[in-house]
């Protein structure tokens, strides 16, 4: 049987604030849908922490949505650069206040930058 759902969100963003420590006491309340056969599930995450909750998040700013399947494998495996191209191709979809998502891609490019040039120096 699948993981349950609440703790695989935890998981996914504990190590994603733990790669991206500039988010990690950012106060955002965010909707996360997981697309499965025939229905949806909604969590609310609530930052600083996360705190999950399977609620509508009628209060969220930020929505996530993609596949169940598809979120299984990426909050097990996933690092930053791995939901950078999830986020890319379409496989996840953040709708929500343009800014909040503007501000939250910025942090990270701005932190896989200082990850290349660090790497970059050491050679």
């Amino acid at each position: 049987m699948a993981d349950d759902a609440k703790t695989l969100i935890e998981e996914a963003v504990t190590r994603f604030l733990a790669e991206v420590p500039a988010l990690a006491q950012m106060k955002l309340v965010a909707g996360v849908d997981l697309r499965g056969r025939g229905d949806t599930q909604q969590y609310r995450v609530q930052l600083p922490g996360p705190q999950v909750t399977k609620d509508i998040a009628a209060d969220a700013r930020v929505r996530v949505e993609m596949p169940r399947s598809f979120f299984n494998v990426m909050a097990k495996e996933a690092r930053v650069p791995d939901w950078i191209e999830a986020f890319s191709y379409g496989q996840a979809k953040a709708s929500g206040n343009g800014d909040i998502i503007r501000l939250i891609a910025q942090v990270v490019e701005r932190h896989e930058e200082r990850g290349r040039a660090r790497r970059a120096r050491r050679r």
